[in-house]
């Protein structure tokens, strides 16, 4: 009988070559195959090794179906993302069939001159580089053409043409970039350097050969899009042309492999189809790490020994011998590097999403013509969700939670939380719970905040040990009666099957800080919350939580555990705490500004009025506002939601310092609030503010023209007579005590004395030309004598 794709299945060979390849993933391909999982778990107990378990799961298959078919075995496949076992079935399906055809019209044509099969080996051996070449080359473009849109993890996820759809990231140098190695503050520092970068083009950094290539971003970021890009771009001869063999390998998947001992070894197994026990011994080769911060050995990596009891640690560090590409979230490549061969030729870069012409492709190319101007109208209004639309996890979320909306809700993006909440909501109702039904119908079922508060428990245990990947005895821990729930919890957690067992992570990385908030706040006394160092950056969202609006959705999240906490008290406490960590941080002026900043950024969250308890402790100090170049515009909203409030209640700032000459919409606007009610303003920069002129008295002001170094201020060596007029008379004018600085190239102090001869200061200081002046007649006799 003629091997089709009828009757494969009938042939041993195949079934038992098909069961050595699929090897661990045997369970999951049953799980796709639709076999129970009691039948599953039988297998699992009776049959001693992986590849009899595998067999029997494909033989119970067969048996469960009357007609099986190879479309249907890889249908299930696809939806693994195992496209290599695909190309197995192909290979092996034609290869069986050509050996059975052969041998059916005549076992004799094989010719019995040994010479004949050496012959062709030298052959082969002489061309196998180049072989190998073309083989890694078509696997790629075969298997990497289309990957899976970053988006929140599905479980059938949608696949994008990645040749002709590759939307623009945003690459900058990464040299400087200092880092916590802790994973959970990359979302500040991403957005802090999202203010103040210059990026590079891909063809500066790919088209040169690089020894080494390091690439940082926080999760969603475009990392794997990025690395995947290369592939194709090798594989048309694009890019790295001096090299032989491009070898792309996923930590996550390594994971499963941890006592291999050498390169080859681990190429022979995520290669086996395309090297054919092939050694790179001699080769030009690279090697591309997806993933680091996923690698399970991570901490044994950085700390590597003699002594290490994980093989697959010493293949990593073998592999800088070779040129190679390392990929992974800020803090694990940042460790990385202190293990890294100092090359003279290496490069370190961050991929901070999609630049303004990515963000405006993936609207025009995946919203729908409806939605394309509500989206456009989100991002614009939303300071949130114009900061993060960068970042193309959340760019696809909001994208997808507009395009199913009949109606927004202006307070989905409204603060980071809401962002977060409406992200993790969207992904539960449309993609684990899969119903039609109303959001506030499915949470009041106990059974689901059971199962949403289990997520946040195990995010929760993860994130204080700054854990990305678990076992299934620290999974046992987190929930008692895990083996009852687990096929559940996986959606948002997916699990990795090895050799040694299965480990556990969650499908993004992105959700876990917010589920260990949601967790802290549920089921965490006030006083746990405070004292545990490792919360300090869930304390927003925490406080984010307290939003008592009903018209959001953070309601739902928020009474998971009856015994919940007061949500007030909650927020008093964790303010008054930041505020007393301010004060004892005096010696240190950055960590003093950055538990203010958290200060104003846990009651933006809140989205708080000023209570009674609230005004005690926010009138311990004085509180300045400082605008300048460092300040990302999720600081600044913040800043404008604490000075509307702040000034509302009767209070006066103490400061207004302005450091930057190119001001957005939302620093105009708090510029204008906080000049209602300010004893200080301070200039380093001109106020262009169109239309809008100072109307209220100021106790003193202070415009200095020169920088502390005698030079003239960059941002304002072309100051002219109109801009000064302009910009700063109108503050002049209102202030009691001015101090002006002035750089020597400015030509009309006379027209500036004329301008302020009439104003009644209680103090003044005027510097220019090398000379102070203390009042109007020493000025006026200084430009009298110079005849200026």
């Amino acid at each position: 009988m003629a091997l089709n794709n009828e009757n494969i299945f009938y042939n041993q060979e195949f079934k038992l070559k098909f069961s050595k390849s699929v090897g661990v993933d045997w369970k999951v391909l049953g799980l796709w195959l639709n076999i129970e999982e009691n039948c599953i778990a039988t297998i699992d107990h009776d049959k001693p090794n992986t590849l009899e378990k595998a067999y029997k799961m494909i033989t119970t298959w067969m048996q469960m179906n009357d007609n099986p078919t190879l479309e249907e075995l890889k249908t299930a496949l696809r939806n693994m993302d195992r496209m290599d076992l695909i190309r197995k079935i192909d290979e092996l399906t034609k290869t069986l069939s050509s050996l059975e055809c052969s041998t059916r019209i005549s076992s004799k044509k094989v010719s019995s001159n040994p010479l004949n099969t050496d012959s062709k080996f030298c052959v082969k051996k002489g061309k196998e580089t180049s072989e190998m070449c073309t083989a890694l080359k078509n696997y790629y473009r075969e298997n990497y053409g289309k990957v899976n849109e970053i988006q929140p993890p599905l479980k059938a996820p949608a696949n994008v043409d990645l040749t002709d759809n590759f939307i623009d990231l945003c690459i900058v140098d990464a040299v400087n970039t200092q880092m916590d190695v802790v994973f959970n503050f990359e979302r500040k520092k991403f957005l802090e350097k999202q203010m103040n970068y210059t990026p590079i083009s891909y063809s500066e950094i790919f088209m040169k050969e690089k020894s080494e290539i390091l690439i940082s971003g926080i999760a969603g970021i475009g990392k794997t899009w990025l690395l995947r890009k290369c592939l194709l771009d090798w594989s048309n001869n694009l890019i790295w042309k001096n090299v032989e063999l491009v070898f792309y390998l996923e930590c996550r998947r390594l994971n499963q492999y941890q006592n291999i001992s050498n390169i080859n070894e681990l190429l022979n197994v995520f290669y086996k189809d395309v090297i054919n026990d092939f050694s790179i011994s001699n080769h030009s080769a690279l090697f591309i790490i997806d993933g680091l911060d996923e690698f399970k050995y991570l901490n044994e990596l950085i700390n590597c020994s003699s002594s290490c009891n994980y093989p697959i640690v010493n293949i990593l560090t073998e592999i800088q011998k070779y040129k190679y590409v390392i990929a992974g979230r800020v803090y694990a490549v940042d460790q990385y590097q202190s293990i890294s061969i100092e090359h003279s030729n290496k490069l370190s870069i961050q991929i901070m999403g999609f630049n303004q012409k990515g963000i405006d492709s993936y609207i025009e190319n995946k919203v729908s013509d409806e939605k394309k101007d509500v989206v456009k109208e989100t991002l614009s209004s939303s300071p949130i969700a114009k900061a993060m639309a960068s970042v193309p996890f959340y760019l696809c979320s909001m994208c997808k939670i507009i395009g199913v909306s009949n109606e927004i809700n202006k307070n989905s993006f409204l603060t980071m939380t809401n962002l977060y909440a409406s992200i993790f909501l969207y992904f539960f109702q449309n993609h684990i719970k899969k119903t039609n039904k109303l959001i506030n119908k499915i949470i009041e079922e106990d059974s689901i905040k059971k199962y949403i508060l289990n997520i946040c428990k195990i995010a929760y245990e993860l994130f204080v040990e700054n854990k990305v990947i678990f076992s299934e005895e620290e999974f046992q821990t987190f929930i008692i009666d895990f083996d009852k729930i687990e096929s559940n919890l996986f959606g948002f957690i997916e699990m990795i099957e090895t050799n040694l067992g299965c480990y556990y992570q969650f499908a993004h990385l992105t959700i876990m800080e917010f589920c260990a908030s949601v967790y802290a706040y549920n089921c965490l006394s006030s006083e746990e919350i405070i004292a545990n160092k490792k919360l300090e950056s869930c304390l927003s969202m925490i406080c984010g939580l307290t939003n008592k609006s009903q018209n959001n959705l953070l309601k739902f999240l928020v009474n998971l555990n009856p015994s919940k906490i007061c949500s007030e008290e909650l927020l008093f406490l964790i303010l008054d705490r930041l505020l007393k960590l301010y004060r004892q941080s005096k010696n240190d002026f950055h960590l003093e500004t950055d538990y203010v900043n958290l200060f104003i950024e846990c009651f933006y969250e809140s989205q708080s009025s000023f209570t009674d308890k609230i005004k005690l402790i926010v009138d311990e100090r004085e509180w300045k506002i400082l605008i300048d170049d460092g300040k990302t515009s999720y600081e600044t909203s913040c800043e404008n939601y604490f000075v509307n409030h702040y000034i509302k209640s009767g209070r006066k700032l103490s400061h207004l310092g302005v450091c930057k000459n190119i001001l957005s919409d939302e620093e105009k606007n708090l510029i204008i609030q906080c000049s209602t009610n300010v004893r200080n303003v301070g200039f380093t920069c001109l106020v262009k503010i169109e239309g809008w002129k100072p109307k209220d008295k100021i106790e003193r002001l202070s415009i200095d023209i020169v920088n502390s170094r005698g030079d003239i201020n960059r941002n304002l060596d072309l100051i002219t007579k109109k801009d000064f007029e302009e910009n700063f008379l109108p503050w002049i004018n209102l202030c009691e005590e001015l101090n002006l600085i002035l750089h020597d190239g400015i030509d009309f102090i006379k027209e500036i004395y004329e301008w302020i001869r009439c104003l009644n200061f209680k103090y003044l200081w005027i510097y220019s030309r090398g000379e102070g002046f203390r009042n109007l007649d020493e000025l006026k006799n200084f430009i009298t004598q110079k005849n200026i």
